[in-house]
């Protein structure tokens, strides 16, 4: 399984970016898939998770109503819309396939590259 991100960028504070990942290989559909993010010096974190059919998703408690985690099995494509961005948001963005809707970090089976999102005060 390989996943591509792409749609980072800079944007002030209350902007909205988009990012968009690109999955190939076998068993996609069938997966969880998630969003994951590092700010400087910081460890890398769950952001949302979405289960294989869309209809069950996860969002940590700092991302909640701001952040839209949806796919699109057709396309073999996950998304993250996210609104009302703060400089808090600034990190390297990563798609990935967790093994369980939790999102647990450690549990991960693959990941995408990153895409660099920075939002400016």
């Amino acid at each position: 399984v390989q996943l591509q991100a792409s749609g980072g960028g800079l944007v002030q504070a209350g902007g909205s970016l988009s990012l968009s990942c690109v999955i190939s290989g076998s068993g996609f559909p069938g997966r969880v898939l998630g969003w994951y993010r590092q700010a400087p010096g910081k460890q890398r974190d769950l952001v949302a998770t979405i289960s294989s059919g869309g209809a069950t998703t996860k969002y940590v408690d700092s991302v909640r109503g701001r952040f839209t985690i949806s796919r699109d099995n057709a396309k073999a494509s996950l998304y993250l819309a996210m609104n009302n961005l703060q400089p808090e948001d600034t990190g390297v963005y990563y798609c990935a396939v967790p093994a369980s809707i939790s999102g647990n970090i450690a549990r991960v089976l693959y990941w995408g590259q990153g895409t660099q999102v920075t939002v400016s005060s």
